[in-house]
């Protein structure tokens, strides 16, 4: 398989060198299977003669003009941390540029990812429009700005539909997996790589409402009610508006309902209370608005993909 990393100025130091490595573990470990699989061949590419990493290393590059037709392209997050930052990157020249080379690869059938801020510059290149994708759950609102044609899922580690948006290590491991789950495994095991299918347990909703003055107030007066229970007309008459404007704008900022963030934020105080506290799964189902430990349990479940004794057990 023939791989390239697609490295722009400002490449993230962590996410380059994330994928560097998993790949190379993957190449090590793969002649020590029973059943061999082909090498991984990588070459780091960029649109410019010079590219310098975040913290100022330059990178090693063949120009994209002379290296072969790929199996799939990887492209690092970018290394700027806020929206704001990223959105004045995302204006550079390099950016249309790598989108350039990015649909020409997609044409001639390579597999296509990326990883944190990089999925704004594969979003920017057209080639998510109509797909699914999922980006850094920090970075959600300004995607779902930027780009209304993307169906937006943050609280997946990978999506992989037409191209793919995810976390560095699960990108290369998604990679891997396409030539070979068994090595995948293996490589997952060495780095010692939980499976991890969501992001949901690592998103602050705070963070996110910040974006935006009227999602805010919905904020606050949800969590002064988790042990009453959601009134949507209650809530638009809080935050001071009306309960479409209310929807649509939870909508766009979060991209889900009143009701869907409502209950994020109780799954939110539950998992705070089980690893501070030694509190009963009942009572805590009480204080945040459910009549009994059962719907508590099966809505972490759903939400986090784990149970009470391992959301505990990893705070003790």
């Amino acid at each position: 398989m023939h791989v390239l990393v697609l490295a722009l100025q400002g490449t993230f130091d962590l996410g380059l060198s994330a994928l560097l490595d998993t790949l190379g573990t993957a190449n090590e470990l793969a002649s020590a299977m029973d059943a061999p699989t082909a090498a991984i061949n990588v070459t780091l590419v960029g649109v410019r003669r010079r590219v310098h990493t975040a913290q100022g290393f330059r990178v090693p590059l063949a120009a994209t003009a002379i290296t072969r037709h790929p199996d799939a392209v990887l492209l690092p997050a970018l290394g700027a941390k806020t929206p704001s930052t990223l959105a004045e990157r995302l204006t550079h020249r390099d950016v249309a540029d790598a989108g350039g080379v990015l649909r020409e690869w997609s044409q001639g059938g390579a597999w296509i990812g990326a990883a944190c801020t990089g999925t704004f510059v594969l979003a920017d290149s057209t080639l998510l429009d109509g797909h699914d994708a999922t980006t850094s759950w920090w970075l959600a609102p300004l995607f779902r700005q930027r780009y209304s044609d993307i169906e937006l899922d943050e609280s997946r580690m990978l999506v992989t539909s037409g191209a793919a948006a995810l976390a560095h290590i699960d990108l290369a491991l998604g990679l891997i997996r396409r030539q070979s789950p068994a090595l995948a495994a293996l490589t997952a095991n060495y780095l010692l790589i939980e499976p991890r299918v969501s992001q949901a347990s690592f998103i602050i909703p705070d963070h996110l409402t910040h974006s935006d003055p009227l999602v805010e107030r919905f904020e606050l007066w949800a969590r002064r009610r988790l042990a009453q229970g959601f009134s949507l007309s209650d809530a638009a008459r809080s935050a001071g508006t009306s309960e479409r404007t209310l929807a649509r704008r939870l909508r766009t900022v979060l991209g889900k309902s009143p009701l869907s963030y409502f209950q994020d934020l109780r799954v939110e105080r539950a998992v705070h209370l089980l690893q501070t506290s030694n509190t009963s799964v009942d009572r805590i189902a009480s204080e945040i608005g459910y009549s009994d430990g059962v719907t508590l349990r099966t809505l972490l479940r759903r939400k986090l993909g784990r149970g009470v004794r391992e959301i505990r057990s990893r705070h003790r």
